[in-house]
């Protein structure tokens, strides 16, 4: 089959017709997400919008990475999980949520935490890294992935009434990466174990990271490459800071 060809049937050209009738968007568009594969790390609070998203716009197919189980406290926020799905692999409970949505997006799941060498064969074929995992630790084992694999990469994070989003699409030899944000070793680790989050925050970063990954698959609009964008959810308040490569960043230089 080649990326060139229109194969949507009259069903799909349905099912997708308000986003292909948007500018800029088209019938093209939703082909480059039919032919788009997304890398998910991490099936939380961020990972449950951005995958359910991503489904439903018709990206075809997604790889998901948890190695925990859904636990009650995990509910609240979680929205890709159901009450059923306590004690099940998040994973395995992603992917049955997914399919409902869009039985025609392919899943593929893996339930155990990757090593480096592990997750940079994952990215041979992917067309973009979402980072919704909420450890520091991990979150550097995807930069160091996606810097040495040159894959884009999502990331976000959000803590009580907070949230961050970037953009690091390393595909560009100036792209910084996150570790030009955070230094590797510097920062403490926090989690909304300890720290606790609302909802709606973790819905709104994740559905950033949808946002952005069509943006980025379709090459429409501007990305969140080169800028971090925070969110206060008290004041309802967004600031962007730009963010440059840093030249002495040990990953990515």
């Amino acid at each position: 089959m080649k990326k060139d060809e229109i194969t949507f049937s009259d069903e799909q050209l349905l099912h997708y017709s308000r986003q292909i009738m948007l500018p800029h968007f088209g019938i093209e568009g939703q082909q480059q997400l039919q032919y788009a594969h997304i890398l998910i790390m991490g099936l939380g609070g961020l990972g449950s919008p951005a995958a359910m998203y991503l489904a439903a716009a018709g990206v075809g197919a997604l790889t998901l990475v948890d190695f925990d189980t859904v636990d009650e406290s995990n509910l609240q926020r979680q929205i890709i999980h159901h009450t059923t799905s306590i004690g099940e692999s998040k994973v395995s409970s992603a992917k049955s949520t997914l399919l409902k949505i869009n039985p025609e997006t392919t899943i593929h799941c893996i339930d155990k935490k990757l090593t480096l060498d592990e997750l940079k064969p994952l990215l041979k074929n992917i067309s973009c890294v979402i980072d919704a995992t909420d450890n520091f630790d991990t979150r550097f084992l995807i930069n160091r992935a996606c810097v040495s694999e040159k894959t884009a990469l999502i990331s976000a994070a959000a803590i009580q009434f907070e949230g961050q989003i970037n953009v690091f699409d390393l595909r560009q030899q100036d792209s910084p990466c996150y570790a030009c944000l955070y230094a590797e070793g510097g920062e403490e680790n926090t989690n909304c174990s300890d720290n606790g989050i609302l909802a709606p925050v973790v819905g709104i970063l994740g559905s950033m990271q949808a946002l952005e990954a069509i943006k980025l698959i379709c090459g429409i609009g501007d990305t969140l490459q080169n800028r971090l964008l925070i969110f206060d959810a008290l004041a309802l308040q967004w600031r962007t800071m730009k963010l440059n490569k840093d030249p002495n960043c040990e990953i990515c230089k």
